[in-house]
C-alpha cells in the first residue's frame, strides 16, 4: 500500500457568465485539478482564474480536452477520425498550457473527458490518438488513464507517465469501465459510503464493481467530480477518511 495518493476534480466546466460547482472551495481540498480546455467547457477567463487560483493553493494543473460540444457538455459521442481526435486534444492542451503561462503556472498532465474518455477506454484507435496528442505536445505530461483498459495501454505504447485513476463518486461495470450514467447506481450521491469505498479501493489496489467483482489494479489517484452538487461535501470526507487511514495527500505531478 502507497502512503501517498492524489485527489483531483475536474474543474474550470463554466462559459462566460455561467459557472459549475465551487472551485475556489476544491481547490482547498483537491491535489490536482483538471481544467476544461474550452470544447466542453471553459473559456480564457476561467482558464486563467483557475489556473491562478490553483497555482497559489500548490494544486496540479491538468489539461481537461473534450469532444467539441458545449451544448452537451462533452457527453455526446462524436465519429471522428482518430487525427483529428489527436488534433483536437493537441489544440485544447495548447490552450490551457497558454492560459497557465499568463497565470504564472504550468501544465502537469492531460486527463481525457466524458465521451472522449469513454470511447478512449473501449476503441484502441481512439486511445492512441489521445496518447500520440500528449506525446506529440509535451512527452514529460502526464497522462491520467483509468486502469487496465486501452488509455492505459496506448500511454505505455506511447512512452508516457502514467497517472492511473478510480473514482469515488461512480459504479464500475463488470468489465472495470464506468456504469452508463442512465443506470441505477452509476452517479454514487452518499459522501460517507462513497469515502469509506475509495479507502477499501486505495487499500487493496482494486476497484470492485456493480456485479460484486473485484478488479486489481495500480491507483495513483483519486476522482471526485466537480460538477456533482454534493461534490464538496463528498471531496471533504474522501480527504478526511484517506488522511485517517494513514495517506498522505499530495498531487502526482508535482507543479
Amino acid at each position: 500500500m502507497s502512503a501517498r495518493i492524489d485527489l483531483n476534480a475536474d474543474l474550470g466546466e463554466g462559459f462566460g457568465p455561467w459557472r459549475m460547482g465551487d472551485d475556489a472551495a476544491l481547490l482547498d481540498i483537491v491535489t490536482s485539478a483538471n481544467v476544461a480546455c474550452g470544447f466542453h467547457a471553459g473559456d480564457p477567463d476561467i482558464m486563467v482564474e483557475t489556473a491562478a487560483v490553483a497555482k497559489a493553493r500548490g494544486v496540479a494543473i491538468g489539461a481537461h480536452p473534450g469532444f467539441h460540444d458545449l451544448r452537451g457538455f462533452g457527453r455526446l459521442r462524436i465519429q471522428e477520425s482518430p487525427q483529428r481526435i489527436e488534433r483536437d486534444i493537441a489544440y485544447q492542451i495548447g490552450a490551457l498550457q497558454a492560459c497557465a503561462a499568463l497565470a504564472g503556472a504550468r501544465v502537469t498532465h492531460v486527463k481525457a473527458h466524458g465521451a472522449l474518455a469513454n470511447l478512449s477506454n473501449e476503441d484502441d484507435a481512439v486511445a492512441d490518438a489521445l496518447a500520440r496528442a500528449v506525446a506529440g505536445v509535451d512527452r514529460d505530461l502526464v497522462l491520467m488513464v483509468m486502469p487496465g483498459l486501452p488509455a492505459e495501454r496506448a500511454g505505455e505504447r506511447a512512452g508516457l507517465r502514467l497517472m492511473r485513476e478510480v473514482y469515488a463518486d461512480r459504479g464500475y461495470s463488470g468489465d472495470g469501465t464506468l456504469m452508463p450514467r442512465s443506470m441505477p447506481g452509476a452517479v454514487i450521491h452518499d459522501a460517507g459510503g462513497a469515502a469509506d469505498r475509495v479507502v477499501r479501493m486505495v487499500s487493496e489496489g482494486a476497484v470492485f464493481t456493480a456485479d460484486n467483482r473485484r478488479i486489481p489494479v495500480a491507483i495513483d489517484t483519486v476522482c471526485v467530480h466537480g460538477d456533482n452538487p454534493a461534490a464538496l461535501t463528498m471531496a471533504r470526507a474522501v480527504r478526511t477518511e484517506l488522511e485517517a487511514a494513514g495517506f498522505i495527500l499530495k498531487p502526482f505531478a508535482e507543479p
